[in-house]
C-alpha cells in the first residue's frame, strides 16, 4: 500500500479531497507508512476537506484453518461484520467494506447488496443429456470413450498435489457439515417421508461423522479438485472435447468427491432404466471406474469413498431435488447409502450388492 492509494480509497468513502496525515498499527504513535500484516489492524490519520479524522483498517489473516482458508470465507465475514456492525447498540461503527487489487489498491464494495459473477459464454451440450440418449437409445462407444476422457480428466487434476493439511481436513469437515453437503441435504428432508425415517437419516449422518474422523488423518491425499463433477456440469462438444462449470467448496479436497459425484449419476440413471446397475449404464460406469483407478493406482479411494456417496445419493434421493423419484427408487437409493457407509473398502465392481435392504 502507498499513501496515494489510501487517500484514493479514502476519497471514494468520504467523497471530500483527502491527505494522509499517519499511518501505523493500532496502538503506535509513529507516523509514516508501515508493512501492512493480515490480522494487524492499521490506523489512519487523514484531512478530509481539512477536517482532522481517523480511522481503522482492518483484514483477516491468510494463514489457514478455523475456516478461514479461502479469499470468499474471509470475503464472506468482512462482509457480514460491515452489514451489522451498526445494528447492534454501543458497538463501534462501521464505515466501508472495501477490497485490495492484485497491485495494492483499495477498492470500495460498501454499496454492494449482492455479488455476481460473470463468465464467458462456452459452446457444448450438458453431459446429463448423453445419460437420457443412453436410456433411451442405449450406449455407443463415443460413450465409453467420453467416460475414460472424463477419468483421464480427473486422473489429471487429482495428480496435483498440496500439503496445506488444514484445507484436507476443512473439506472433510465441509463433507459432513456444510449446508450444500450431508447435514444441509439431511435437513431438506421434510419429516413424515413413506421411504426414509427422521431416525434413519439421523443414523446416517452420525455415521458419517464417525467416518469424518476416520478420514480426517489422510491429509496426504489432499489434491486439486472440481468439488461438483457431475453430468450438469460437463459440456461436451466435438467427440470427447468438453469444458467444466461451476466448481465448488474449494480449490482442494479428497479424489473421491469427484469420482463419486460422477459415478453417482450413472448408477441413479441406471437405477431409473434397468433397477440397478445393468446394461449399457454398466459399460460407462465401469469403463469411467476401471480406467480412474488403474491410471491413478489410488486403490486407497474406495477406502474413503464411503461418505462422499452418502453425500450424493443424499441429492439423487431427494424429494427436494427430484420431486418425482419413484418410491422404490428412492428405498434403492438409502440402502445403497447405508450399506456403502456400512463398508470399510468399497465394491466397485459389485455395486449392485449395496441395494438391497
Amino acid at each position: 500500500m502507498k499513501q496515494a492509494d489510501i487517500a484514493n480509497y479514502l476519497k471514494q468513502v468520504y467523497q471530500k479531497e483527502i491527505t494522509v496525515t499517519g499511518v501505523g498499527k493500532l496502538g503506535e504513535t509513529e507516523d509514516g507508512l508501515k508493512e501492512f500484516g493480515y490480522g494487524n489492524p492499521l490506523l489512519l490519520r487523514f484531512l478530509a476537506d481539512g477536517e482532522e479524522k481517523s480511522a481503522v483498517l482492518s483484514s483477516m489473516r491468510t494463514e489457514g484453518g478455523f475456516g478461514h482458508d479461502h479469499f470468499s470465507d474471509r470475503a464472506q465475514i468482512l462482509i457480514w461484520q460491515y452489514s451489522t456492525f451498526n445494528n447492534l447498540p454501543k458497538h463501534v461503527k462501521s464505515i466501508d467494506a472495501g477490497y485490495f487489487t492484485a497491485d495494492g489498491r483499495l477498492e470500495s464494495a460498501g454499496d454492494a447488496t449482492e455479488y455476481f459473477l460473470l463468465m464467458e459464454e462456452v459452446a457444448g451440450v450438458e453431459y446429463f443429456m448423453d445419460l437420457e440418449r443412453i436410456s433411451a437409445e442405449g450406449a455407443t462407444e463415443l460413450d465409453e470413450d467420453r467416460a475414460r476422457a472424463l477419468s483421464d480428466y480427473l486422473a489429471d487434476i487429482h495428480a496435483r498435489k498440496s500439503d496445506n493439511q488444514e484445507l484436507y481436513v476443512r473439506r472433510i469437515r465441509d463433507t459432513v457439515g456444510h449446508g450444500e453437503c450431508i447435514m444441509g441435504l439431511v435437513d431438506s428432508y421434510p419429516h413424515g417421508l413413506d421411504f426414509i425415517t427422521d431416525e434413519e437419516l439421523l443414523a446416517i449422518e452420525k455415521t458419517c461423522i464417525d467416518w469424518r474422523w476416520k478420514l480426517k488423518i489422510q491429509t496426504d491425499r489432499l489434491c486439486m479438485v472440481h468439488g461438483d463433477f457431475h453430468p450438469w456440469n460437463v459440456m461436451f462438444r466435438e467427440g470427447t472435447d468438453f469444458s467444466v462449470l461451476d466448481r465448488s467448496r474449494g480449490e482442494w479436497g479428497e479424489a473421491a468427491d469427484d469420482v463419486s459425484s460422477m459415478a453417482m449419476n450413472y448408477i441413479f440413471y441406471s437405477l431409473q432404466k434397468h433397477g440397478g446397475l445393468e446394461g449399457d449404464f454398466k459399460k460407462v460406469y465401469d469403463r469411467f471406474m476401471d480406467h480412474y483407478l488403474t491410471t491413478t493406482e489410488d486403490w486407497d479411494l474406495l477406502k474413503v469413498i464411503q461418505p462422499f456417496y452418502a453425500f450424493r445419493g443424499l441429492v439423487v434421493a431427494s424429494p427436494v431435488w427430484y420431486p418425482n423419484l419413484d418410491y422404490g427408487i428412492r428405498v434403492k437409493l438409502f440402502n445403497f447409502i447405508k450399506n456403502t457407509l456400512a463398508e470399510e473398502e468399497f465394491d466397485y465392481r459389485n455395486v449392485n450388492s449395496y441395494l438391497s435392504g
